[in-house]
């Protein structure tokens, strides 16, 4: 009798022990664990799931589902389950099914030229041995927005309203991390050159290139760069009071290398041939208007939006201008892409594979940010850092 339970206690710690493994090693468990909650997909388009031993099933109509692919007949919400064998539940996804939405993709270099709301704040200074901005509590990346109720317009218009001071205590406000704030700043006589200064460098623009992402062709709006324009020495986010998105020419490559990301070199400000505005400046990149529609030579009829759902380990291509011969198609592959539930900066990690990008840049340099990224005929992305 105790052989017996022994022998039935090692039989059931081995199935467990398979059990468990399988639980965690199998491809069917590995896809359960990257199931989302909810899956987005276009109507008319069949996706698969490579589910394994699991099957889905769903008692809408809306979808049709064959085995592990899945497909939409019309827009709406729908819940689908997941079976073991195709007998089991083990789990539920919400699936959202949307009409197609169509983008140029971009890829074309772009100037971009913007001055801030405000001043940024850089770095303090003294003044006859003493800072009165420090001493006010200012510090790199506050934006001076006001000085005694007036809107600074300019690095100039703020040094016009310091010196007029007469050394009298000025009022002003401004903004750190995003929080408004208002103090009272007393500018002191600069000997060196009769004036009053309150002892503060300052900046109210930039400039640079990059690339862009995409033009919406039904509401003429684009998208660029992938990531937010930073001031150089502060690190902080641009607040912009008005911006231009311009045609770039590059003129010079500095090559990537190990420690060193290389950069684009491009210039714009000499024709400035305005494409649009610049309305916003973002974790996730610029957004404005275009002036004329934007023609993409290589996909003139745009190509279709992605969802993250869609993205795949595997090949895919970029979209890039990196030279005076014109944009061109760049082979990468994507390594690693990650379900997010909020929009975030670095969900997906690309290898480049294209040897002409290769030996030209090194692979993506500064200046190729907000290359396109396009994988199975869709636009999934864009490039964002090196």
């Amino acid at each position: 009798m105790r052989k017996s339970i022994g022998w039935i206690r090692k039989v059931s710690g081995a199935l467990a022990l398979l059990l468990t493994a399988w639980m965690i090693f199998s491809p069917t468990s590995q896809a359960l664990r990257a199931l989302p909650d909810t899956f987005r997909l276009t109507v008319g388009e069949t996706y698969d799931l490579h589910m394994g031993v699991a099957v889905l099933s769903s008692q809408d109509e809306r979808l049709e589902l064959n085995e592990n692919t899945l497909s939409a007949r019309e827009e709406g919400e729908a819940e689908v389950t997941v079976n073991l064998f195709g007998l089991f539940p083990i789990g539920r996804m919400r699936v959202t099914a949307g009409e197609e939405r169509r983008l140029t993709p971009g890829g074309a270099a772009v100037g971009v030229a913007l001055s801030t709301q405000g001043v940024l704040v850089v770095g303090v200074s003294d003044v006859s041995g003493q800072s009165p901005a420090q001493a006010a509590g200012l510090r790199a990346g506050d934006v001076i927005k006001t000085v005694n109720g007036q809107p600074v317009n300019g690095s100039e218009h703020l040094t016009d309203l310091v010196s007029a001071s007469g050394g009298k205590a000025l009022s002003l406000t401004f903004s750190r991390d995003g929080v408004s704030h208002s103090v009272f700043l007393t500018p002191l006589l600069d000997k060196s050159s009769g004036l009053y200064r309150m002892g503060a460098w300052v900046r109210d623009s930039t400039a640079g290139v990059g690339t862009l992402s995409y033009y919406d062709p039904v509401h003429d709006t684009y998208g660029a760069l992938g990531h937010a324009i930073n001031d150089g020495d502060t690190g902080k986010l641009l607040p912009i009071k008005t911006g231009s998105l311009l045609q770039a020419d590059i003129v010079d490559i500095k090559k990537g290398a190990k420690g060193s990301p290389g950069e684009l070199r491009g210039t714009f400000l000499r024709r400035q041939v305005i494409l649009g505005n610049i309305e916003e400046n973002t974790a996730l990149g610029i957004y404005g208007r275009m002036d004329a529609p934007y023609v993409n030579p290589l996909y003139p009829d745009g190509l279709p939006v992605g969802y993250q759902e869609t993205v795949e380990i595997g090949p895919a291509t970029i979209l890039s201008t990196i030279d005076g011969e014109g944009m061109k198609e760049f082979s990468v592959e994507i390594i690693q892409a990650a379900r997010q539930l909020a929009p975030a900066q670095k969900s997906m990690i690309l290898r480049v594979t294209d040897p002409e990008l290769l030996a030209k840049t090194g692979g993506i340099v500064q200046g190729m940010s907000g290359s396109p990224i396009i994988q199975n005929g869709r636009i999934v992305g864009a490039v964002t850092h090196v």
